[in-house]
């Protein structure tokens, strides 16, 4: 007869704990949206002139996320800065997000063909009109599948918060295994709970792209 410690209350410790997950996502994707676009844009408009940023970017692309966690941290705590270990984690995140989709953005753009720039000039769009309404638009859309999967990404990538002390979804789940000893019960759970909110996501932006594409 299957038997389990894990109670409602251990249920619920989880969920909360899946709660932060979604907020660190949200923030992390919100500031890495923003200035991804931005980059993004100016990494294909003036790539000479960027190549300093796009060093810099290379720079997160490149070291473990996990690193960059303790190094911020740490460097948060000799800088003098009073900021939690939340706000840390969505900055860490966000920029995280911004150096891999500055690329997206910039492939993009570049997807962008170049006689339909020429179209719409020719028709008297000025250059900024034509950035606005033909190039972003265009951009957009190819990007879109990319920033979806780059959302997933973070969400996932968010159990390493649990290194500078966020109590979130894998977190919560390793502090129930250490009570009551049944970390396959648990760690499935957690696993199932990943997957419903990978799953929606991947929905969501499924049925948005079908429509764009309509």
């Amino acid at each position: 007869m299957f038997d389990t410690s894990l109670t409602s209350t251990d249920l619920l410790f989880l969920l909360k704990g899946a709660g932060v997950t979604l907020m660190l996502t949200f923030w992390a994707m919100l500031l890495g949206t923003f200035a991804g676009i931005v980059f993004g844009v100016i990494r294909a408009l003036f790539p000479r002139a960027s190549l300093p940023l796009a060093w810099f970017l290379d720079i997160f692309r490149s070291v473990p996320l996990l690193i960059q966690f303790v190094l911020f941290n740490a460097l948060k705590s000799i800088v003098g800065l009073d900021w939690s270990a939340f706000t840390v984690g969505c900055v860490v995140l966000g920029v995280y997000a911004a150096a891999f989709f500055t690329e997206v953005v910039r492939g993009g753009v570049l997807a962008v063909p170049g006689s339909l720039r020429l179209a719409s000039r020719s028709l008297g769009l000025s250059y900024w009109q034509d950035l606005r309404y033909i190039v972003l638009p265009v951009a957009t859309r190819v990007a879109f599948p990319g920033w979806v999967n780059l959302v997933l990404s973070v969400m996932k990538d968010t159990a390493l918060v649990m290194w500078i002390g966020i109590i979130e979804l894998l977190r919560a789940s390793q502090t129930i295994v250490t009570r009551i000893q049944e970390p396959l019960l648990v760690l499935c759970i957690a696993g199932l709970i990943y997957y419903v909110m990978s799953l929606v996501v991947a929905r969501l932006g499924a049925r948005l792209e079908k429509r764009w594409q309509q």
